[in-house]
């Protein structure tokens, strides 16, 4: 059931509208001061949210669906930027919340051919979220508590390719046996510190992209770690320079470097036949998708925060700033915080020395282990604040 926020926000609509290019738009930065909101906008992702206390509305220029606290509902007519000014339509408000037309308005109020529905048959629905697609997803029954909320228990580990997929190739090591060698040694210190930790493969072979996050969620994890290695098609020269490693959380990408990684991460799924695999995902089933996860988002920020500060001063260093994000399928379906980690470059020759060691993997995986019991203490303080 639509609450507050969207009510009041319509109502607002409704009194303070302000024409762009006729009377059928209405301005919703003014609106949202009207009604005492916080108004934020995203150029870069071309995004607006309104937010108070407990609810969060978000809007897309040019994508005909609104969210309401990680549901999402259709408009029909895209939201759009004009003149400076943000625009959503009268029509769209008043069909999804009849009940706050004004009775003065009824004159202008459409037709009965295109009368305003009852607000049972625009009630939110499973329908209208992000279909499965993009990600199969087999939940397990939930605790009381959603991933992200509750205390940090069960990790799970997800050593990324394997089997006929090799993932990356360096001169001398395949991607598939580096990150499950990692894997395994990380499972070990996590289990050191009284985690439950689970791994999509303990050995060499091929697990689909969707089914990683399906176990992922079968078990119920509270952490879901996508360990890979990095690599680039370049001259030898070029490949000595390129280094380093980069934690990444699903969200639309905001380079073309981003994008470009995602698409090779997620083309295996396209490669191996995998049904319903494509290596990018659409506008729409960005919004979608995000309305979902935004539950999961402030945690995989928050535990891609303790993974810059544990792997600081190893031996391997950040690329560039060490964090980005696009859409890696592989996070698509994991229903908890998530982050993939591209541990090195392959393809530079410093960095798969190190990754191949014996010491360099008991290194790195120590450092994530670190990062996964801090991440563990703050969000236990961050209950402890809310008296949980």
């Amino acid at each position: 059931m639509i609450r507050s926020l969207i009510l009041t926000f319509c109502l607002a609509l409704a009194t303070f509208a302000a024409p762009a290019g006729s009377d059928e738009f209405l301005d919703a930065e003014e609106a949202a001061k009207g009604v005492g909101a916080s108004f934020h906008w995203f150029p870069i992702q071309k995004t607006f949210i309104l937010v108070t206390a407990k609810d969060t509305a978000k809007f897309a220029i040019g994508i005909p669906f609104v969210s309401h606290n990680s549901n999402v509902a259709d408009l029909k007519s895209s939201p759009k930027l004009e003149n400076g000014h943000l625009w959503i339509t009268k029509e769209d408000a008043y069909k999804l919340f009849p009940s706050l037309m004004p009775a003065s308005s009824s004159s202008t109020a459409p037709s009965s051919s295109s009368a305003a529905p009852s607000s049972s048959s625009v009630a939110l629905s499973s329908s209208a979220v992000l279909s499965s697609s993009a990600a199969a997803v087999v939940v397990a029954a939930p605790k009381k508590e959603t991933a992200g909320t509750r205390e940090v228990k069960t990790i799970v580990i997800d050593p990324g390719h394997g089997g006929k997929d090799t993932g990356a190739q360096g001169k001398k090591s395949n991607e598939k046996d580096i990150v499950l060698a990692i894997g395994k040694l990380l499972k070990k210190e996590l289990e050191k510190e009284g985690f439950n930790v689970k791994m999509t493969r303990d050995k060499d072979e091929f697990i689909e992209l969707g089914q990683r996050a399906n176990l992922a969620n079968q078990w119920d994890g509270d952490l879901f770690i996508s360990l890979h290695c990095n690599a680039i098609d370049a001259t030898a020269e070029r490949k000595k320079q390129v280094k380093g490693y980069h934690v990444y959380v699903l969200r639309a990408p905001e380079s073309e470097e981003d994008k470009a990684i995602a698409r090779r991460e997620n083309k295996v799924a396209t490669l191996y036949g995998e049904k319903n695999a494509k290596e990018e995902l659409s506008p729409i089933e960005w919004f979608k998708l995000e309305a979902r996860l935004e539950k999961y988002k402030q945690n995989s920020y928050m535990f891609t925060e303790e993974m810059l500060k544990a792997m600081e001063g190893g031996k391997i260093r950040r690329q560039a700033g060490g964090v980005g994000g696009a859409g890696f399928m592989v996070l698509v379906g994991a229903l908890m915080p998530a982050v993939l980690f591209e541990i090195g470059f392959i393809s530079n020759p410093e960095d798969e020395a190190y990754m191949m060691t014996d010491k360099g993997q008991k290194d790195i995986a120590e450092r994530i282990a670190r990062a996964v019991s801090t991440y563990k203490t703050a969000v236990h303080s961050y209950r402890e604040t809310l008296g949980r």
